[in-house]
């Protein structure tokens, strides 16, 4: 085998991954994120799967894209665990599922609720998608030293659907009466890999929308692109690197 294995969707080496890795949605996101470290060079595209990696503080840091859904996401998350990152967080937007939550407030994941069909295929449901304890701890830590930021801390529901169904009904009064945060997309499987490579782990999401102040029909009102949440993204991006870094 070699010494530095090469992977085939991100389409870079081993070696072009640092330890801790910043991971989100959005391509653009990423040439973002990568503006704000020093030195990034992009060291892999292909499709959703953009990659940088630079240096912040004197860490080495990637950042990664994996586009949206659970089972493309879960491929991003696999080859960054085998090419040898050590620490993972991920950075995205999210519905709040509390009526305090507004949006461009931050969420920082405590756990995930598995409702997608990826981890189911890799261990038992019973397993539990936690985010680690010093990632936790460092993204609390960091968003401490944005004061601009309001931040919450809960579980996150990760959910392989965004459209709701034409003829299912899908109501979210459950999950609000559990004290679920907020609802995204991919975190559920972030952690589940992690935790079975042994990898550290946790989330941070943008609210961009709250599902209890509105009747989720088609999804019509749904804007990510004003400004409360633009502004926000740059925050979470902030606060993730500067947590990344002090995991190093």
């Amino acid at each position: 085998m070699s010494n530095d294995p090469f992977f085939p969707l991100l389409k870079l080496h081993a070696s072009a991954i640092a330890p801790l890795v910043l991971v989100v949605g959005d391509p653009a996101r990423a040439e973002d994120a990568s503006h704000l470290l020093e030195k990034a060079e992009k060291v892999g595209s292909n499709r959703e799967y953009v990659t940088y990696t630079g240096m912040l503080k004197g860490e080495r840091v990637t950042i990664a894209s994996h586009g949206v859904g659970a089972g493309g996401a879960a491929v991003c998350f696999e080859e960054l665990a085998r090419a040898g990152a050590k620490a993972i967080i991920r950075a995205g937007t999210a519905g709040a599922l509390q009526p305090p939550i507004n949006d461009g407030d931050l969420v920082i994941a405590t756990g995930a609720i598995r409702d997608e069909g990826v981890t189911e295929r890799l261990i038992p449901t019973m397993y539990p998608a936690i985010s680690n304890y010093e990632v936790l701890q460092a993204l609390q830590d960091a968003a401490k030293t944005v004061p601009e930021a309001t931040t919450h801390t809960g579980l996150i529901m990760s959910s392989d659907v965004f459209y709701p169904s034409a003829v299912m009904p899908r109501g979210w009064e459950m999950w609000t009466n559990s004290h679920v945060a907020a609802v995204e997309m991919e975190l559920s499987v972030l952690l589940i890999i992690a935790a079975l490579h042994n990898i550290r782990a946790g989330g941070i999401f943008v609210v961009d929308g709250n599902l209890t102040r509105t009747q989720v029909i088609d999804m019509s009102d749904y804007d990510p692109h004003r400004n409360v949440v633009s502004d926000a993204k740059l925050r979470m991006l902030r606060i993730s690197l500067n947590a990344l870094v002090r995991l190093g």
